[in-house]
């Protein structure tokens, strides 16, 4: 008979045994199914990911005004939009304000209609929380006629909040306003920038760091049930089967168990994928139909398990002698050894080491190169925790029954107390590098704003508002309660001649209050002015520009229109007043300058109403400074309503100490993702492999509660027999993760630093998911434990 023969046979044969062999082959390989299953499912996810972040960019990239065509008068085909993003309770909203000029205006993506004068188009899920109770104060805010909801391809995701507010009042204000666009048509041919050496270098890790766990639970699964196979095998080797046959045999019903797992796998896929439409972690959102995995990815996949089942089925035959008259372990007398064991780690770190102090000024990593390093560290963990384990339970003895019976267990197959904390093991030390990286690469990709929330906690930017709308509105927002204060600052420009294009200085109008929040004063009263010194911005706004040099006490100056936009545009626009002449007070004092609470330290001359110049018309930019009393229930909400219903084209800024580079923050998001799909798999593979153990040994169990022995002691021993492992694992991963995330911000060019905070954390996660996997397999235990176990037929 041909070898290929041979092996189709034994393979059919392995298959027809685990299919057909009564109620404890099909335990046996539903518990390797879906095992594998789960593994099979997250490897499923795993392969979309990069299309659905694709799709998202193509919907985003397809609404976009970035590189739209424009026009410099309305027409028939044109459409002003305006961006109106909000804030509600720490969550952001993305709107749009839409005119149509005429009637062949451009349709945004996802909308039948451009929404009329108080009417709104919604996302589903914006609409949603306008209808839920948590949605009571926005409703105040968004209170326009909703006429339509946003389609999918109008949206990055179906948890995205996004709207379109029509307006009847929508203005471009010639050339110079880039607040209004007037567009003719929407998308954004996207160019993007690759992700520097560093966050490529997070990326591959991720994957990595998340998918070895996965890899290592499909490995545990088609082990299940390994003891009972092996006795099986041992009645086929007294019927005139050979060595090799026996094997092949054990393969078809790894094989077989894998098929199986393919198959719930691919169901548990479909469930995850119509439910994840639903999901929305950190206002992150993914569509059904993006889940979609690449079709040469499915079929690696689809034969990559199977063969590996196969693969590990043989590889743990290797030691196991199976004759007639029995099995015989031939890894139980003699001892494992470690010099093999060790060297898998030290050949990753010898991939990883040569890159050391690379960071972003030394080109690309090796992708290749770091994953085999970081493989080989984490199949480290794999190797060494058995014979970590082996090693000290091979010294315990004494204690209590419970502990005598753990230690006892363990010594007998410490292996297969091995394999159940393998992955969680893995998955922490991953988890720990990749945090320690995360941590120390954090400043690099953080960047202070210079804003100080404490003096206030949003700043309202309006343009082009007259100084009685200006104080209006400061009024109306001090009126909300839970507000404490609102000092309004205006800025416009002068210079001594026009037009004066780049010679410009900015003359700031405001009440003695709010020009403390710009300079120190050491008295002021209405009627006074200040030349601002000691400025030392680094790049000042336009509206600041102090090109014109320092004024003075009595010069006479130009204020308002001062950069030549008086005359008509062409833009249908009535033109805006010529500047007017105005003096500066003779008893003007010089005061140095002050960070307002937006991190800005601003130049030119200060003035109080009084002695403010007058006729100048529009005021090019003001600001509102917002303190609210945190304590109190929405009070910052409530002070944006206001902001929104006196002009919905007013930017209420939340000021934030810090922000964090996008690339970074999806990096980071993505790891959340990650870690959320691989604690569900740990959680779900280690409860099956504690159940698999149970009903492996529930004739001993049996048979103990039968001599008498306790149950509390039975299942005290069961919890000595998981806490000892998973003791040994955490403390061995905890090492390994901090090793490799030293080596890992190495090569990032970070000085090592231990982030403790998590490694304990990530060390007390894998712990309290295995108390949880072991509390709920308690109530089968004491099933289990019943003196009628022993029935047999």
């Amino acid at each position: 008979m041909s070898r290929l023969r041979a092996w189709t046979r034994d393979l059919g044969m392995g298959a027809r045994f685990a299919f057909g062999g009564g109620r404890e082959g099909w335990i046996r390989t539903l518990l390797t199914g879906v095992g594998v299953g789960l593994g099979v499912a997250l490897l499923l996810i795993s392969t979309t990911i990069p299309g659905a972040l694709a799709a998202r960019y193509e919907r985003g990239d397809a609404r976009s005004t970035m590189n739209s065509e424009r026009a410099d008068a309305p027409g028939p085909d044109t459409l002003l939009i305006a961006r109106v993003n909000q804030t509600y309770r720490h969550t952001d909203i993305e709107g749009h304000a839409v005119r149509a000029e005429g009637p062949r205006a451009p349709l945004p993506p996802g909308l039948k209609r451009i929404p009329g004068p108080g009417e709104m188009a919604l996302s589903p899920a914006l609409d949603a929380l306008l209808k839920s109770s948590d949605g009571a104060l926005l409703r105040e805010r968004l209170d326009a006629r909703v006429v339509e909801i946003i389609g999918d391809p109008g949206l990055v995701g179906p948890g995205e909040l996004f709207f379109y507010l029509g307006s009847d009042t929508l203005a471009k204000n010639g050339p110079e306003d880039y607040r209004v666009e007037r567009v003719t048509g929407f998308g954004y041919d996207a160019d993007r920038e690759g992700l520097d050496p560093v966050l490529m270098l997070m990326v591959v890790l991720t994957f990595v760091a998340l998918l070895m766990p996965v890899a290592v639970f499909i490995a545990t699964a088609v082990r299940f049930g390994g003891d009972r196979r092996d006795r099986r095998l041992a009645a086929l080797r007294l019927v005139g089967a050979d060595s090799q046959m026996v094997r092949r045999i054990a393969a078809g019903e790894a094989l077989a168990g894998s098929l199986v797992g393919l198959v719930l796998g691919s169901g548990f896929f479909a469930v995850g994928r119509s439910l994840v439409g639903s999901v929305s972690l950190k206002q992150r959102s993914v569509f059904p139909a993006d889940l979609d995995p690449a079709p040469w990815l499915a079929v690696l996949v689809a034969l990559a398990v199977p063969a590996a089942a196969v693969a590990v089925t043989l590889f743990a035959l290797r030691s196991v002698v199976i004759e007639p008259l029995g099995v015989v372990r031939t890894a139980g007398p003699s001892r494992r050894r470690v010099w093999w064991r060790l060297l898998l780690p030290l050949v990753g770190l010898g991939l990883l080491v040569p890159m050391d102090g690379r960071g972003n000024d030394h080109g690309r990593f090796n992708q290749w190169q770091v994953s085999a390093g970081v493989v080989l560290l984490l199949v480290g963990v794999t190797v060494l925790l058995p014979w970590l384990l082996e090693r000290f339970v091979a010294k315990v003895s004494g204690g209590p029954v419970s502990w005598q019976l753990a230690v006892r267990r363990l010594q007998v197959n410490s292996g297969a107390a091995a394999r159940l904390v393998n992955g969680i093991a893995v998955a922490v030390a991953g988890a720990i590098a990749l945090q320690m990286l995360f941590a120390g690469v954090e400043g690099e990709y953080t960047k202070p704003t210079g804003q100080d929330p404490g003096r206030a906690a949003v700043a309202v930017l309006v343009n082009r508002e007259t100084q009685t709308r200006m104080d209006d509105l400061a009024q109306r927002i001090s009126a909300v309660p839970g507000v404490t204060r609102a000092v309004p600052l205006t800025t416009v420009q002068a210079a001594r001649q026009v037009p004066a294009m780049q010679e410009t200085l900015a003359v700031t109008i405001g009440t003695c209050d709010a020009l403390g929040e710009v300079a120190s004063l050491d008295s002021c009263k209405d009627g006074d002015a200040f030349v601002l010194t000691g400025s030392a911005a680094p790049a000042p706004q336009a509206w600041q520009r102090s090109d014109g040099g320092a004024a003075k006490p009595g010069d006479e100056l130009f204020v308002g229109d001062v950069s030549g936009y008086g005359s008509d545009s062409g833009s249908g626009l009535p033109a805006r007043p010529a500047p007017a002449k105005w003096q500066v007070p003779a008893d003007a004092r010089t005061v140095p300058s002050r960070e307002d609470p937006t991190g800005e330290l601003r130049s030119g001359l200060l003035v109080t109403p009084a002695a403010a110049p007058k006729e100048i018309g529009d005021f090019p930019n003001a600001r509102i400074f917002v303190q609210v009393d945190e304590s109190g229930p929405d009070a910052l909400d409530r002070a944006r309503n206001a902001v929104f219903k006196a002009d919905p084209f007013v930017t209420a800024m939340t000021l934030r100490h810090s922000e964090k580079a996008a690339g970074y923050s999806s990096i980071r998001t993505g790891l959340f993702f990650g870690a959320t799909g691989v604690l569900v798999l740990i959680g779900g593979s280690l409860l099956v492999s504690q159940l698999e153990q149970l009903r492996e040994r529930r004739r001993l169990l049996s048979a103990l509660v039968a001599f008498g022995t306790k149950r509390s002691t039975l299942s005290l021993s069961v919890l000595w027999q998981t806490a000892v492992p998973i003791v040994l694992g955490l403390v061995l991963a905890a090492g390994v993760g901090v090793g490799l995330g030293a080596v890992l911000m190495g090569m990032a060019a970070q000085p090592v630093r231990i982030d403790w905070a998590s490694v304990l954390g990530m060390t007390a996660t894998g712990a309290g998911v295995v108390v949880v996997v072991t509390l709920l397999s308690l109530p089968p235990l004491l099933r289990l434990m019943r003196p009628d176990g022993l029935r047999t037929e």
